[in-house]
């Protein structure tokens, strides 16, 4: 009889330890969950993602605490984010965080999951919104306009290297802004007089080739694009400008921090920081149409004078004075 009691209790014992488990799962799985799609890598995006989470705090949620957040990284490949999207939706994540190219794949993936974008381009004009005060569907977000920045970077670089006669666009053709980006920048140089190149890049092999050429040209300075994949490499890009000798502008801090000559642009910490905390509030509740698209209002100005130095320019005292960070 003893025997028994003790065999009793050593399986309701055994069950009980074995129930925590299933509880624990079964708890992580009622957490609310977002789907965060992304063209680019994590480690790329590892900045912007702390930016993402510290606004999503702000608005009271914690990942792996009361949220859960399953990313997908595309690693530049943008062709991949239609079948993320899909697969995402499948899972029936609470909510969508999509940037820039990935916003279209989501926006087409679902018309009932809500969607919190970022992208450096017009959401209206990509088609993702009716309008930034009144989104409509289930879609909102965050916009930089950076694409629209993209004349005045121009000017910027032409007026640290006057005696540059051709500029060079570093666009990615998989981007859906990339079009736009390349004609106002054709504009920007005919109003200076200035000759235009445009270079494509899609992959890190790309890179190699571009920089080769520019090398050989004489006179040039180079303007990078906004698209995700650029800007997530950043540092490379900043090394091959430096080492090939060519005056580079880039949209965000990021590149030069990392030894490029000028960056001109809006936070990325804002935007992703925002982005956040609208993610947060839709998962309070809050429908996508009645929270009016975001814009960031941070425009940075960076300049590395130190790689000015070394690569023999003299930056104008007056653009010196504007500058909102001067790296020495």
């Amino acid at each position: 009889m003893a025997i028994n009691v003790a065999r009793r209790n050593f399986i309701i014992a055994f069950g009980g330890a074995a129930a925590w488990p299933l509880a624990a799962r079964a708890q992580q799985r009622a957490l609310p969950v977002i789907g965060y799609l992304n063209s680019t890598s994590a480690s790329g995006w590892a900045a912007q993602v702390a930016a993402f989470l510290k606004g999503l705090q702000e608005a009271g949620y914690r990942e792996g605490q009361n949220v859960a957040v399953e990313y997908r990284w595309a690693e530049g490949h943008n062709d991949r984010l239609p079948a993320m999207a899909a697969e995402l939706v499948s899972r029936q994540v609470n909510v969508l965080v999509a940037n820039g190219p990935s916003a279209q794949p989501a926006k087409a993936a679902t018309s009932l999951i809500p969607i919190v974008f970022t992208t450096g381009a017009d959401p209206v004009k990509l088609g993702l919104v009716d309008s930034l005060n009144r989104p409509g569907g289930n879609v909102t977000g965050v916009t930089t306009l950076n694409v629209e920045m993209g004349a005045k970077r121009l000017e910027l670089l032409h007026d640290v290297v006057p005696n540059a006669t051709t500029i060079a666009v570093l666009i990615n053709p998989t981007d859906p802004s990339a079009e736009t980006y390349a004609k106002d920048a054709q504009a920007a140089a005919d109003t200076l007089g200035l000759q235009l190149q445009v270079f494509h890049a899609s992959t890190e092999h790309d890179f190699d080739s571009v920089f080769e050429t520019l090398a050989q040209m004489r006179k040039v300075a180079l303007v990078i694009g906004s698209d995700a994949f650029l800007i997530s490499r950043s540092e490379q890009l900043a090394a091959l400008a430096m080492r090939n000798t060519v005056p580079t502008i880039s949209p965000y801090r990021e590149f030069a921090a990392a030894g490029g000559l000028m960056s001109y642009g809006d936070s990325l910490t804002e935007i992703y920081g925002q982005a956040g905390i609208y993610t947060g509030r839709v998962l309070k509740g809050e429908k996508p149409a009645d929270l009016p698209v975001q814009q960031a209002t941070k425009d940075e100005l960076i300049i590395n004078l130190k790689i000015a130095k070394a690569l023999g320019l003299t930056v104008p005292l007056p653009l010196l004075g504007r500058a909102d960070e001067v790296i020495e």
